[in-house]
């Protein structure tokens, strides 16, 4: 990959931009090869291996974001649809979007092998995806992309199924839409960490 960054600055500068369009820094294999690499090293709990990541780029991420127009059109009221329309058609202007879901069946399958931990895989399934949300949504920040995290299941889940062929049981569970940044965040708020939110015990000089 072409980035020079280091993890912590990627991670620092890492946003959710809203203002997205269809210019990639890097090509197609590259992006590909991202997702391929966060699959193979974001770790999951017990070695779940539960994420799966559908990559739709170029003309298969406008007809996600167009399905998902025509699904909201016929559940939002006339009256509120102007702003809606305006939304899906900021996440159609960019460039990809990546699908992230959850595989109920290493999950189940670790319920069975292990029933003493069996009421915390689903949690910990929820943990493994959010890991790869993040670590991808870094990733692409690292390559100069920005991008933004919806949430448009389970709304868009049956079109998506029938679409892009996903087996019915896959959980979705997030959309990162990405694309080249046509418009920068906004200033960063921050609370108060030491004290509050960090605590650190022991540590020496």
């Amino acid at each position: 990959m072409a980035s020079q960054k280091s993890f912590l600055q990627a991670i620092q500068d890492r946003r959710t931009i809203y203002q997205l369009n269809k210019q990639a820094p890097i090509s197609d294999k590259a992006i590909t090869a991202l997702a391929k690499e966060a699959l193979l090293h974001v770790p999951s709990s017990f070695n779940s291996q539960s994420t799966r990541l559908v990559v739709l780029l170029n003309a298969e991420h406008d007809k996600f974001w167009d399905g998902a127009l025509e699904i909201l059109k016929a559940i939002v009221p006339a009256d509120q649809f102007a702003s809606t329309e305006g939304r899906i058609s900021g996440f159609k202007a960019a460039y990809g979007t990546i699908l992230f879901f959850e595989d109920p069946e290493p999950v189940n399958a670790l319920e069975k092998q292990f029933p003493i931990y069996a009421h915390h895989f689903p949690t910990w399934s929820e943990h493994t995806n959010a890991i790869h949300q993040f670590a991808l949504w870094v990733a692409l920040e690292a390559e100069g992309f920005g991008a933004n995290l919806q949430h448009y299941n389970p709304i868009v889940d049956q079109k998506v199924q029938a679409e892009w062929k996903v087996p019915a049981e896959w959980k979705l569970r997030a959309q990162l839409v990405f694309g080249g940044k046509a418009g920068e965040a906004g200033e960063k708020q921050f609370k108060p960490v030491e004290g509050e939110r960090l605590f650190v015990h022991g540590a020496k000089e």
